[in-house]
């Protein structure tokens, strides 16, 4: 089993910020996707969408896209810690605050990244007023956030979920398009503090490296 990654990329740290909390370790692969390595003919044959990350089992099967890996480690690897919840009304949650959370703050924060920057426009159409459009979108997002987190220890209840993942990796990532998580929001600014102290060691966590290269 292989992670192909690009070790600081949001959707990335997502998947990283999963394995820690479950204890898990396995291979990683760096693709360097800003030079391209991840649109080539090769790179494609494995990835579905040719995006980072992408899981690779023993008998070469590839699974892209985020949350379908840390569905599939979750199934693979099973242990107490339901971070995709452990009873009916729990998952339903956690499905919909995740959901939540990727629709209305991190896929439009890296619309907003991408367009606003161009950063790649050597591969995509980047509309700067889209760019604009989906920052505003974020904004109008935080305050739905923080009505969330002064009623709820964490985003899909009082259990720490893979929602919450995605809306840390989303206020970490939003400073890249000058959108900083202030005073203004005493309740996002709490909870962040009380994830940077979680027992997974997020922040201290190295990305164990054990390929570098695409190289199959």
């Amino acid at each position: 089993m292989k992670l192909y990654e690009s070790a600081p990329a949001p959707s990335a740290r997502r998947v990283s910020l999963f394995l820690a909390e479950k204890g898990i370790e396995i291979p990683r692969v760096q693709v360097d996707t800003r030079g391209g390595e991840n649109v080539t003919a090769e790179f494609k044959a494995m990835s579905v969408n040719g995006k980072i990350p992408v899981l690779e089992l023993a008998d070469g099967t590839a699974i892209s896209e985020t949350i379908a890996i840390c569905r599939y480690l979750d199934a693979a690897f099973p242990s107490d810690h339901h971070l995709f919840g452990d009873t009916p009304l729990a998952i339903g949650k956690v499905e919909m605050w995740n959901r939540i959370a990727e629709l209305q703050g991190l896929f439009p924060a890296f619309q907003a990244f991408r367009n606003i920057t161009g950063v790649f426009s050597d591969r995509e159409r980047c509309v700067e007023a889209w760019g604009e459009e989906s920052k505003q979108r974020v904004e109008e997002f935080l305050p739905v956030l923080e009505s969330r987190l002064s009623v709820s220890t964490y985003l899909a209840g009082e259990h720490f979920s893979v929602a919450d993942i995605t809306a840390y990796i989303m206020c970490s990532f939003i400073a890249k398009i000058d959108i900083h998580i202030d005073e203004t929001y005493p309740a996002i600014q709490a909870w962040q503090a009380s994830l940077d102290q979680r027992e997974a060691s997020w922040q201290s966590t190295p990305v164990k490296v054990l390929e570098k290269g695409f190289n199959r």
